[in-house]
């Protein structure tokens, strides 16, 4: 016969559950600061690269902007083709 005090003496306690989701939510709360920062860095970062090189900034956006369009383009020409029907074979006379 399975002894249960093995299983009674694993499972947490609602203080160490409470415990554990104060902890879990504190690193959450650290790592969305942490993620927020790196946010405000890199936009301050590119707000000054676009101001110090504005013609390179306005090549770069123009590139992805045709990048874009372009791949816009392709997936309706293959949707297109996707939509037409199938040709009928010619009844031989």
């Amino acid at each position: 016969m399975a002894d249960d005090t093995t299983a009674t003496a694993t499972t947490p306690t609602a203080s160490e559950a409470q415990s554990t989701i104060e902890s879990v939510t504190a690193k959450a709360e650290s790592l969305f600061e942490q993620a927020r920062s790196a946010i405000e860095d890199a936009v301050e970062s590119t707000v000054e690269a676009v101001k110090e090189h504005p013609l390179a900034a306005a090549g770069i956006a123009a590139g992805a902007a045709a990048a874009v369009a372009g791949a816009a383009f392709g997936v309706s020409k293959l949707l297109e083709r996707d939509e037409e029907p199938a040709a009928k074979p010619k009844a031989k006379a």
